[in-house]
């Protein structure tokens, strides 16, 4: 009887801490999450989220480069360099840049949203749907933002010690760089052009990486700084007279009519110490307009900078 007894408690006891262990780690995974504070508040996300849309292309090229799937983007513009997102059928069109489809974004069932400027307005109602990030890059403060960035999103997708290796190398990169470009005292102008007009960027600009970070002086210090930029003229260009002039071809990745160089670089144009030097760059603008504040194309940049300014 006794040991019948011992037989039964001793099942009881496995049962119990069997049933406790399951709690626990039932517990586990409920409360397995992260706090992220970002630029528009504080979200709460489940810890290596599954299925991830994103809306801003540099945390794609991010995840792209950490071999992390996600199910949705927007399908409208996206950078060569990201097309095969486009065209593989396993990841859905989740809107527009700017028009995200909420009814599409909520069939994906995703447990992660990552959006950036273009998307803010609509911050709210994706959050309905799952925990929405805002993870743009700050323009004036571009590389501890872009660091910030790709380490967080590492940490989310458990790839955290590639992130950081892949952020350190950017970072070496970057510094190399600059050492090359120390001496250099000629002046810069960056400009988009979007349908015949131009506007020109400055420091804390969208392209004020080229000063901040790679250390061009601007032809220019008391530029606006807008989401567009100021508006100039060819007068201005030709009375500045950059020793670097600097395009982004906004109709390019917009309307996909690139600018005719002959539109751009006109007689005032012509002036110019860029144009004389043969120093008027355009830039790739599916880095530098659509992108931005990812692995890929902060790597790119440095490339595309140095090229330009080190001969």
């Amino acid at each position: 009887m006794n040991k019948i007894l011992q037989s039964a408690l001793l099942l009881f006891a496995i049962i119990g801490l069997s049933s406790c262990n399951s709690s626990q780690q039932e517990g586990s995974d409920s409360t397995d999450t992260v706090v992220v504070e970002h630029k528009l508040g504080k979200t709460t996300v489940n810890s290596h989220p599954k299925n991830i849309v994103v809306f801003d292309m540099g945390a794609l090229e991010t995840l792209d480069e950490l071999g992390v799937p996600v199910v949705g983007i927007p399908k409208d513009h996206v950078p060569d360099h990201l097309s095969k997102y486009k065209t593989n059928t396993e990841v859905a069109d989740a809107g527009s840049l700017l028009e995200p489809n909420f009814e599409k974004i909520n069939a994906m069932q995703p447990d992660l949203i990552l959006i950036s400027e273009r998307q803010v307005k609509n911050y709210e109602e994706l959050s309905k749907i799952a925990p929405t990030i805002y993870v743009g890059v700050d323009p004036k403060d571009y590389m501890n933002s872009f660091e910030k960035n790709v380490l967080l999103i590492g940490q989310l997708v458990n790839k955290e010690a590639e992130a950081k290796e892949k952020v350190d190398a950017t970072k070496a990169k970057l510094a190399d760089a600059q050492a090359k470009l120390a001496g250099n005292d000629k002046k810069a102008l960056v400009i988009m052009h979007n349908n015949g007009r131009f506007s020109a960027n400055g420091k804390g600009s969208r392209f004020g990486f080229i000063f901040t970070e790679m250390g061009l002086k601007p032809a220019q210090d008391d530029l606006e700084v807008a989401t567009h930029g100021q508006k100039i003229s060819n007068e201005f260009i030709a009375e500045i007279n950059p020793d670097y002039l600097f395009v982004v071809d906004r109709n390019a990745v917009v309307s996909g009519q690139p600018v005719n160089k002959s539109e751009i670089e006109n007689k005032l144009i012509q002036q110019t110490n860029a144009y004389k030097n043969g120093k008027i760059i355009y830039l790739d603008p599916q880095i530098w307009y659509l992108s931005g504040g990812g692995l890929t194309s902060t790597n790119r940049m440095i490339d595309d900078i140095l090229a330009a300014a080190s001969n």
